[in-house]
């Protein structure tokens, strides 16, 4: 993303990312439901949940609108801390 914005900015682009961590969606479904996985990754999430598509809703629009003009170079991770670990 770094070196997207800096190529981009002299058009007006920004370049920023979402990185999810464990989100609920059809795709994570089956592991979501297999009792060892859940076991292990749960516990190494401060927030003691899995993501939800509505919790990047904000973020996306921010990022789409004009607030977020100014702001580029930016990896937003979003997964409830998991990575903090």
């Amino acid at each position: 993303m770094r070196a997207l914005a800096v190529e981009l900015a002299r058009y007006g682009v920004t370049a920023n990312a979402i990185l999810p961590g464990w989100i609920k969606s059809e795709m994570t479904a089956g592991i979501m439901t297999n009792e060892k996985f859940v076991g292990n990754v749960m516990p190494r999430i401060p927030m003691r949940r899995f993501g939800e598509p509505e919790d990047f809703g904000g973020l996306a629009v921010y990022l789409a609108s004009k607030a977020s003009s100014y702001h580029t170079a930016e990896c937003f991770v979003v997964d409830g801390g998991y990575s903090a670990f």
